[in-house]
């Protein structure tokens, strides 16, 4: 039997919308895996603005805890679930640190809403883990 690929979410204000999910199973099917969800504290709104960046620790937390019970709900196959780094780009290459995995799911809003799109984070999570990376683009939970 084939090892399960390990898969690193990555998500935040669109950690529980229907668009992931279903990327997540389209996933699950193509073959054995487990996810890990990872889910950096980005403040947005004023936080974001005025660079209080432990601004966004608290619903980070809220949508991990959520998205967690969603995925364990579905049937998915997680092996956990954890807050990074305020700097998505960071929280990923932490994370990626210290465990070994095989692909990247990086969950995004729209461009139009998008911090991580402007920021071009699934290009640049790509080019730092060498990990192929599939871009999802969420609506806000």
């Amino acid at each position: 039997m084939a090892d399960k690929a390990k898969v690193l979410v990555v998500a935040n204000r669109t950690a529980e919308s229907p668009e992931l999910l279903a990327a997540l199973h389209a996933r699950a099917v193509r073959g054995p895996c487990e996810f890990t969800l990872l889910v950096p504290s980005t403040p947005h709104g004023l936080a974001w603005a005025a660079n209080t960046y432990d601004a966004g620790n608290e619903e980070a937390e809220e949508h991990r805890t959520a998205f967690l019970e969603e995925l364990r709900g579905e049937g998915l196959d997680v092996a956990g679930a954890k807050v990074g780094d305020a700097d998505p780009l960071a929280a990923i290459s932490d994370e990626c640190n210290f465990t070994e995995y095989d692909e990247l799911i990086v969950s995004t809003l729209p461009l139009k809403l998008s911090k991580w799109l402007h920021l071009d984070l699934p290009r640049k999570a790509e080019a730092a883990t060498g990990l192929k990376v599939t871009h999802v683009v969420g609506s806000e939970a």
